[in-house]
């Protein structure tokens, strides 16, 4: 594995490159590959790693406000469409295919444009499942929709209840009912995969956390302990997921198998940094956390470990490296975005 990343187009490479079984996984698709909301955060690098590990057609779906971020995709060899999916029609004017990934959603900005949250987390992802009924469907959700658990234990598995904090993250869980729903329905083969904070280099908490601690800046702990997956390995373990689609849906969370101290983290980085953390508040006994070991047992564990995270970011903030500048907003416990 490379050890220093160096650029922003080291970090592309370290999380597109695809490993043997990725490679299998993609090999077994006897088809087309369709990703709604492909311009997202991980949508383009899913994008990649897909091409790079030898599909033979990768179609991607976005508005694509970025002009520069589809002409990327598209020298990479990925067909795009640039489409609105609220829009009435949209969804049926695109082409069939029998693998597709359902990324489009809605969250930072949410508060005060919750009608526009409720028709991408919820309306949107029913449509998803009506429109590709003879798809196998992966699901992106989102570990919101669980109620917090104590930090002392594992993170709410799959079994786990459901209580949404705030109207983002109970958008989500409407989105998983009517997802759900037409699956049922028309016996469309779906996994719902709730997400719990993947992490690159130019977002995400560990990105959060050391730029506070690189300028100074306070540190909330009142959301005190988070789990954290590399995006490399959430995509990574979206390639294989396919075969893991069933009637009725399967549900999977997907982050990493750690529980993890929003104040040792910070800590650590600190050391690497050379800059004292500026904590404010205290650890609440509970967080919003996930158990991840139903997937690890199907697909085994994420190569990429904490402490790599936590160099490399290190690294990466003091060249003055990019950020996307779309904070996380973890440290909110009243589910406003």
């Amino acid at each position: 594995m490379k050890k220093i990343i160096g650029s922003e187009a080291d970090l592309i490479d370290q999380m597109c490159t695809p490993s043997d079984a990725v490679c299998d996984a993609v090999a077994a698709l006897d088809g087309d590959i369709m990703v709604l909301g492909a311009a997202g955060k991980m949508g383009p690098t899913l994008c990649e790693l897909l091409v790079r590990a030898g599909a033979r057609r990768v179609i991607a779906v976005s508005r694509f406000s970025n002009a520069e971020q589809r002409a990327y995709l598209r020298r990479l060899g990925v067909e795009t469409i640039a489409a609105d999916l609220l829009e009435k029609g949209a969804l049926d004017s695109l082409p069939d295919a029998p693998y597709v990934y359902q990324m489009a959603g809605f969250k930072f900005g949410a508060t005060g444009n919750e009608d526009t949250t409720w028709a991408m987390n919820s309306w949107l992802p029913g449509e998803v499942v009506r429109r590709y009924r003879e798809a196998r469907i992966v699901y992106v959700s989102s570990g919101n929709v669980y109620a917090y658990t104590s930090a002392k234990g594992t993170g709410a598995d799959e079994d786990a209840a459901v209580e949404p904090i705030g109207e983002y993250a109970q958008s989500r869980l409407g989105g998983e009912r009517l997802a759900q729903y037409w699956a049922r329905v028309q016996g469309t083969p779906l996994a719902v995969v709730r997400l719990f904070y993947a992490t690159e280099l130019r977002y995400g908490i560990i990105h959060d956390l050391a730029w506070k601690v690189w300028n100074g800046d306070p540190i909330d702990l009142t959301m005190g302990y988070v789990n954290q997956i590399w995006q490399g390995d959430a995509n990574a373990y979206l390639c294989r997921l396919f075969p893991l689609c069933a009637h009725p849906p399967a549900i999977v969370n997907m982050t990493g198998l750690a529980v993890l101290s929003t104040r040792t983290l910070a800590e650590e980085l600190g050391v690497l940094l050379g800059q004292e953390p500026n904590f404010v508040n205290c650890e609440a006994e509970d967080a919003l956390l996930g158990d991840t070991r139903r997937l690890v047992s199907a697909l085994g564990p994420p190569e990429v470990g904490v402490e790599q995270m936590l160099e490399w970011t290190a690294d990466w903030v003091k060249a003055g490296g990019k950020s996307l500048g779309k904070p996380t907003k973890y440290e909110s416990r009243s589910g406003r975005f």
